[in-house]
């Protein structure tokens, strides 16, 4: 049986994960008022008006659409995006994922504290100059210290380089990651390691053509004997192949030792604790534990959201 697993992951990670083999990609260029005109429904004569103003006051086109009540600050943060290709969730896609600060607030503090956070990861663990390319989990003492807004964050932030990432929900105690990207969570994870034949179980994330999510699917009673067995390593090392970044969320260290396990398949760990919440003890435990594991410690980050 175990083979039969090692085996299906494999077939898995080679068939069903979305591959981009094309060379070039031709990319239209549009103005900021095509954009903004798109985005809002604006009519000819509205057009005509914005365009008017622009040259009577010598105003960019979104200015004087502001200024003439045609379209707000955030359609013109939009514009922006799309026209230098840099993810931004449009005001619809914002109300169903309110966590995604990264993608639907680009501009933040919060964003700007996890494109930081970003450079460090590059730069310890995703590394070309090195060659280093394992996988990153995202580890905690505990629930509630924000391991799944914090690893859905940095995904987001690593697809906006340009990179394809892939996102796994390998918290099967309490997946979550399918309702933080507003996506269906049929079939995942769970089923690959179980050896069962599911498509499509990799998703691309709207608004963000380079960014993937592997969720858990079904719940499983056996969590950690999933994970133990060689066909997540399997799986781990043929999915690290095929994208440029791949992070993953674990179950929070109270509920065993999953994440400990995890970390040590994906090849490097990054610990989240959480200000005025985490216990010094449980998080000097959890590192000590991390560290009889092959797994690279990437760091310890202090979660103030």
């Amino acid at each position: 049986m175990a083979k039969f697993r090692d085996s299906s992951a494999k077939d898995f990670a080679q068939t069903a994960i979305p591959v981009d083999n094309s060379e070039e990609t031709t990319v239209v260029d549009r103005s900021i008022g095509d954009i903004i005109a798109e985005t809002r429904n604006l009519s000819a004569d509205q057009v005509e008006q914005i365009l008017a103003r622009q040259r009577e006051r010598g105003e960019r086109f979104g200015e004087a659409a502001i200024q003439l009540g045609f379209a707000s600050t955030d359609d013109v943060l939009f514009a922006l995006a799309q026209q230098f290709h840099y993810p931004y969730a449009p005001e619809e896609q914002r109300k169903l994922s309110p966590e995604l600060v990264a993608l639907n607030q680009p501009f933040s503090v919060q964003a700007e504290a996890f494109r930081a956070i970003r450079s460090q990861v590059m730069m310890r663990v995703f590394n070309e100059q090195t060659g280093a390319h394992p996988a990153l989990a995202i580890v905690s003492p505990d629930s509630g210290d924000g391991k799944t807004f914090f690893a859905a964050n940095l995904a987001v932030t690593l697809a906006q380089l340009g990179g394809r990432t892939l996102l796994i929900d390998a918290d099967m105690r309490g997946p979550r990651q399918h309702e933080v990207f507003n996506l269906p969570n049929k079939s995942g994870l769970s089923g690959v390691l179980s050896g069962r034949a599911e498509s499509q179980v990799v998703q691309q994330v709207p608004g963000v053509s380079s960014l993937f999510l592997l969720p858990v699917g079904i719940t499983p009673p056996n969590p950690l004997e999933l994970v133990e067995r060689p066909a997540f390593g399997l799986l781990i090392r043929e999915l690290v192949s095929k994208f440029d970044h791949v992070v993953v969320d674990t179950p929070a260290a109270e509920y065993g030792s999953d994440s400990a396990v995890i970390a040590a398949r994906c090849g490097a760990a990054l610990v989240l604790a959480r200000q005025g919440k985490s216990v010094v003890v449980s998080l000097q435990e959890l590192v000590a534990n991390l560290a009889e594991t092959p797994a690279k410690l990437a760091g310890v980050i202090v979660n103030e959201f």
